[in-house]
C-alpha cells in the first residue's frame, strides 16, 4: 500500500460512523497495514472537506460495480490475494489457508513490534533464527537483523542467503522456540530463503548495515555475494528505469517525501526525475529542493527506500520493470 493509499485509508475509516465497520475492515489487513494506517489515523490533521469528499467519491467508484457472486471461493481468493499482496507472498499465504495449516505462532510474530522479536529470539541458534525470519515481512525482518549485534547478523543474513527451502521435519525444532510455528506435515518442502530473500531485506537495511553484511558473505563465498548484489535495488538504479515506468512511480509518491529523498540523490537521478515531469512540476520540485534546508542523513534513507518500496511493489504488479531484475526479452 503506497503512503497516498494508507492516508486514503486513514481518512475512510474515520470517517466511517460505525466504528465496527472500520474495526472488521482493519480484521482484513495484514499486521504491517493495520500499524500504518493507525499510525496515520492517529495523526490525521487539517484534513478538508474537498479531501474527504474525494476519498469517498474514489471508494465508491471503485466498489460500486464489484462483486463476488458468480465465482469460485477459491478462484475469487486467490485473485484477491494475489491482487493484495503480488503473487509470491499469496501463494505462500494461501497455502496455509487452503491446507489448514496452523501458523498462530509466526502470525503472531507480525504483530510484534521488532524490538520484541529481536529480544525474543536473539539467544537462538543463527540456523533458527533466519528460518523464523525468512516467514516475516521483508522490512519488520530487516528491522529485527538491524537490532542484533554485527557477528549475529552477519551470521544470520549469510544462513538466509544459502537457505534453499524448509524441510517438514526441520519445523519440530522451531516447534520448540515458538508455539506451533508452522504445521507442515509431510508437505513438500515451502521455498523459502535464498538469494532473493536475502536481497529484499538487505534492501531494507540502512546506515550502510548492507554493506558490512555483504562483505562479510564475500569472504565466506565472493559467488554468493555478487548473486546477492544483482538482486538487489538502490535509489540510484531508479535512474535505470524508462520514462514510462518513471512517471507511474512518481504518482505515488508525495512531493515532500521526494524533495527529501532527492537531497541525496546524484545529477543523472535528479535529471531523470526532472525530464518525467511537467514542466511547471518540475520547476516546483527544483525551488523546493534549493529551498529545502540541512536533512539528516537517515531522514534521506527512510523517504528513499519509501519510493524503493513503491518501485518493487508496482514491479511485482508488471506496471514497470526494474532494470537489470527481467529476464524476459524485448523486441
Amino acid at each position: 500500500m503506497s503512503e497516498g493509499g494508507i492516508r486514503k485509508s486513514a481518512i475512510l475509516l474515520m470517517s466511517v460512523a460505525d466504528e465496527a465497520v472500520a474495526a472488521e475492515v482493519l480484521k482484513s489487513l495484514g499486521p504491517g497495514e493495520v500499524q500504518k494506517v493507525g499510525i496515520s489515523m492517529a495523526g490525521l490533521e487539517n484534513v478538508t472537506h474537498e479531501e474527504i469528499r474525494d476519498v469517498l467519491h474514489e471508494f465508491r467508484k471503485e466498489t460500486e460495480n464489484r462483486t463476488s457472486l458468480g465465482m469460485g471461493a477459491d478462484d475469487y481468493i486467490r485473485t484477491m490475494m494475489i491482487q493484495a499482496l503480488g503473487a509470491d507472498k499469496a501463494n505462500s499465504l494461501l497455502d496455509r489457508i487452503m491446507t489448514g495449516g496452523d501458523t498462530s505462532g509466526i502470525e503472531g510474530l507480525k504483530w510484534m513490534e521488532a524490538p520484541a522479536v529481536a529480544e525474543l529470539i536473539k539467544n537462538e541458534h543463527p540456523q533458527i533464527i533466519a528460518t523464523i525470519l525468512v516467514h516475516l515481512d521483508h522490512d519488520q525482518a530487516s528491522s529485527i537483523l538491524g537490532r542484533f549485534v554485527e557477528r549475529l547478523r552477519n551470521d544470520v543474513m549469510l544462513r538466509i542467503a544459502t537457505l534453499d527451502g524448509i524441510q517438514p521435519h526441520a519445523l519440530s525444532e522451531l516447534n520448540s522456540v515458538l508455539t506451533e510455528l508452522l504445521a507442515g506435515g509431510d508437505r513438500v518442502k515451502r521455498q523459502m530463503g535464498g538469494v532473493k530473500t536475502a536481497a529484499e531485506i538487505l534492501n531494507h537495511m540502512g546506515g550502510g548495515a548492507e554493506v558490512d553484511v555483504i562483505n562479510n558473505i564475500k569472504e565466506f563465498d565472493a559467488e554468493l555475494a555478487q548473486r546477492i548484489q544483482d538482486e538487489m535495488f538502490v535509489f540510484e538504479d531508479i535512474v535505470a528505469i524508462d520514462d514510462r515506468g518513471i512517471q507511474l512511480l512518481l504518482r505515488e509518491v508525495q512531493s515532500e517525501t521526494l524533495v527529501i529523498a532527492l537531497k541525496g540523490a546524484s545529477v543523472e537521478l535528479r535529471d531523470k526525475i526532472f525530464k518525467n515531469m511537467s514542466a511547471r512540476a518540475s520547476e516546483m520540485l527544483r525551488d523546493d529542493l534549493e529551498a529545502k534546508g540541512p536533512v539528516r542523513l537517515s531522514e534521506v534513507d527512510t523517504e528513499q527506500k519509501g519510493i524503493l518500496k513503491i518501485a518493487r511493489r508496482l514491479a511485482d504488479e508488471g506496471q514497470i520493470v526494474l532494470a537489470g531484475k527481467s529476464d524476459e526479452k524485448f523486441l
